[in-house]
C-alpha cells in the first residue's frame, strides 16, 4: 500500500524531511536522496544502536513517499577493530583484541563466518521484520577492494591540514566525560561502535590518518615510521615486531583512522542526513571535527545531523549479561509486534529520550498504542499522533502486519499465565471474551498471542506465576462473615448471565454496590472503592491464594464458571 505524503501531518519527521530534500537539491540535483547510518557488529546492536537507524529510516520512508528518488544506506562497520571481549565469550577471544571484525572468529557454536557476520545476521533479520528499506555497504569490502583508494591517498596528502584541524580539539573535554550525569548503563548504551574514543592518527613518528593491519599478526597495533607523498611508498612497524614496507597506491589492508573515515565517507557516498549518538556529537568529537574536514580536505558537505537521545530499557535486569548490557530490537520484537516498536520510535523527536519496556509497564504501552488506534480510526487523533501512528503500521512500500482482533496484551498475557500456553484452554477463554463476536481461532490473535506468551515465559519471575488453587481454602471460608458469604453468593447467582469479559466485570464491581444498598450505576466513591477492593482481595485469596493477581474478569473466565463455584463455595 502506497501512502502519499497528504495522509501524514506536520511533525519532527516531515521537518526533517523538509529540510533534507531541500539541501539535497541545492547540493545534488537530479540524484537521489541519501540518507546514512552506521552500525559497527562489535557485538549485539541493540535497542539504543536501533535510534541509529530508526531516525534516517523515517525521514528517508517520508521523502519516498513524497515521490522523491531516495536511499537509505546502512555502512557495515565491520572493519572497525576488535576492541574487547564481551561478557560470556570464551577470555581467548583476547588474542584478537585489534583485528578487523570481519577477520575475528564467530562466538563458539555460531554458524557465520566470523564475528562481524554473526552480529550483523540478528540485526538484519530485525530490519527486515520492521520493513525497514536500506542498502547495506560493508566496510571490510570497501577497503579490501580498493574503493576507497584515492580518498586515502587524498587524506595522506592532507595529512598536516587534518592535523591541524584536529588540533584544534585535542584539549576539549573528551565525549565520554561531556556526558555528565549519565548512567553506566546508559554510557554503554550511547558508546556505539566505540569509533569515537578511539586515536585520532597522531604517533611520536608524526600525524598520519591510516593505520594498516599488520601482515603478520593482522592487527592495527602498528605505527606508520613514514610515508613518501610521490612513490606513496609507506613503512610501518608493528608491536609484535614485524615491519614492512609497501605502495599504498597498491596496498588494501588498512584503513583511515575514524575522524577521517566518517567524512570521508560523508563526501564518497553524497549523503545529506545522518544522525548520530551523543558520544560523537559533544564538543570536539567526531561529527564536529569531521564537518571540517569534509570540506577542507574531501570537498564535500556535512551532513543535516542531530544528535538522537539515550533509549533506555525498563526491565533489562531481567535479560542475561551474556547477552549484552542491552536487550536488541531481536529481543524487543520476541515481546511486541513489529508496529509497536516503530512506534516508540517515530513517536519521540531524536533529542528526546525514551525507554523500551521489558517489564509490566509493556502491558499499559500496549494499551495506549490500542487507545491511539481507536482514535486514528475514528478520526480523533490530533495530528501529531495520527502521523506516528501511520509511520508505525506502514512504510511507503507496504503495511506492516497486524493483529487481526485487536485483544489487549494485559488480557492475552493474563490469559497465558494462567492457562501455561494450552492452546485449547487459550481458545476456550478467548471464545468466552465476546459472547456477541466469539473468537474461533488462535489466529485470530496472533502474532500478539505469541508475543504476549512469550514475555510471560521470559519476563515475568515465577514467583509471580499465577497458580489457581485446587482445592477450595475451607479454613478461609468457614471464618467469612455473613456479609462475605453473601457478596459471593450474589457473584455466583450472577456468573450465567454474565459470562463475558465486559459482563464479569460489570457483575465484580457491582456487587460491592449491591450490598451497600446503591443501584449498579452508582458513580465510585472512595468509601465504595474501598469495598471493592476488599472483595477483590477476598476472591483472588479464594481462587490464588494471594491478595492480587491477573484481572479477575479474565482470571474468572480462565478458570471457568464450575471451577469457580468449586472454589468460591
Amino acid at each position: 500500500m502506497t501512502i502519499v505524503a497528504s495522509e501524514t501531518d506536520n511533525d519532527w519527521v516531515d521537518r526533517f524531511a523538509d529540510e533534507v530534500i531541500a539541501a539535497s537539491q541545492r547540493r545534488a540535483p537530479g540524484k537521489p536522496v541519501v540518507c546514512a547510518s552506521g552500525l559497527s557488529p562489535s557485538g549485539p546492536v541493540h535497542l539504543g544502536n536501533l535510534r541509529e537507524v530508526m531516525t534516517p529510516h523515517l525521514v528517508a520512508d517520508e521523502i519516498r513517499r513524497r515521490g522523491h528518488d531516495v536511499v537509505h544506506i546502512i555502512s557495515w562497520d565491520d572493519y572497525d577493530r576488535f576492541r574487547k571481549v564481551p561478557a560470556g565469550i570464551d577470555p581467548s577471544w583476547a588474542q584478537h583484541i585489534g583485528k578487523p571484525l570481519s577477520a575475528v572468529p564467530a562466538p563458539p557454536g555460531s554458524e557465520h563466518p566470523n564475528w562481524a557476520e554473526h552480529f550483523k545476521a540478528a540485526m538484519i533479520a530485525s530490519l527486515a521484520e520492521l520493513g525497514v528499506e536500506y542498502r547495506g555497504i560493508s566496510q571490510t569490502e570497501m577497503y579490501t577492494s580498493g574503493a576507497y583508494r584515492e580518498q586515502i591517498l587524498l587524506a595522506m596528502r592532507e595529512r598536516a591540514r587534518i592535523d591541524a584541524v584536529l588540533a584544534r580539539y585535542r584539549t576539549k573535554k573528551p565525549a565520554a566525560a561531556a556526558a555528565a550525569g549519565t548512567s553506566e548503563a546508559e554510557a554503554e548504551a550511547a558508546e556505539g561502535s566505540g569509533a569515537a574514543s578511539e586515536d585520532d592518527g597522531t604517533a611520536a613518528t608524526g600525524y598520519y590518518p591510516y593505520k594498516p593491519f599488520c601482515g603478520n599478526c593482522g592487527t592495527d597495533l602498528t605505527t606508520v615510521v613514514s610515508y613518501d607523498d610521490d612513490t606513496t611508498e609507506l613503512t610501518y612497524t608493528c608491536v609484535c615486531g614485524f615491519t614492512e614496507t609497501v605502495l599504498l597506491s597498491e596496498f588494501n589492508r588498512g584503513k583511515l583512522v575514524w575522524k577521517v573515515d566518517w567524512p570521508m565517507r560523508w563526501a564518497y557516498e553524497g549523503v545529506i542526513f545522518e544522525p548520530s549518538g551523543v558520544d560523537h556529537s559533544s564538543p570536539g568529537s567526531s561529527f564536529q571535527v569531521g564537518g571540517q574536514i569534509v570540506t577542507e580536505v574531501f570537498g564535500g558537505e556535512q551532513p543535516i545531523g542531530p544528535m538522537y537521545a539515550f533509549v533506555g530499557i525498563s526491565g533489562m535486569a531481567k535479560m542475561s549479561s551474556s547477552r549484552g548490557a542491552v536487550p536488541t530490537p531481536a529481543d524487543a520484537l520476541e515481546i511486541m509486534e513489529a508496529p509497536l516498536l516503530r512506534w516508540l520510535y517515530a513517536r519521540r523527536r531524536p533529542n528526546q529520550s525514551f525507554q523500551v519496556a521489558f517489564d509490566q509497564e509493556i502491558q499499559r504501552i500496549y494499551d495506549e498504542w490500542d487507545a491511539l488506534e481507536k482514535r486514528y480510526t475514528a478520526g480523533t487523533a490530533v495530528p501529531a499522533d495520527r502521523s506516528a501512528y501511520l509511520r508505525a503500521s506502514r512504510t511507503a512500500a507496504l503495511e506492516l502486519p497486524r493483529t487481526p482482533r485487536t485483544v489487549p496484551y494485559r488480557t492475552l498475557a493474563s490469559i497465558v499465565d494462567i492457562t501455561t500456553g494450552q492452546a485449547e484452554q487459550t481458545l476456550r477463554i478467548l471464545r468466552d471474551l465476546d459472547a456477541e463476536q466469539p473468537i474461533t481461532s488462535l489466529d485470530e490473535v496472533r502474532p500478539r498471542l505469541d508475543r504476549a506468551q512469550h514475555w510471560v515465559n521470559t519476563q515475568v519471575p515465577a514467583e509471580s506465576r499465577t497458580k489457581v488453587l485446587d482445592e477450595p481454602d475451607k479454613a478461609l471460608l468457614d471464618s467469612l462473615t455473613a456479609e462475605q458469604r453473601e457478596s459471593l453468593r450474589l457473584l455466583l447467582a450472577g456468573l450465567d448471565d454474565h459470562w463475558s469479559l465486559d459482563g464479569l466485570t460489570t457483575l465484580l464491581y457491582g456487587v460491592p454496590k449491591v450490598m451497600a444498598g446503591l443501584p449498579l450505576d452508582t458513580k465510585p466513591t472512595a468509601e465504595l472503592k474501598v469495598a471493592q477492593r476488599s472483595f477483590f482481595a477476598l476472591l483472588y485469596h479464594l481462587l490464588v491464594g494471594r491478595d492480587t493477581g491477573p484481572r479477575l474478569p479474565t482470571l474468572l473466565l480462565a478458570v471457568g464458571a464450575d471451577r469457580v463455584r468449586a472454589l468460591l463455595s
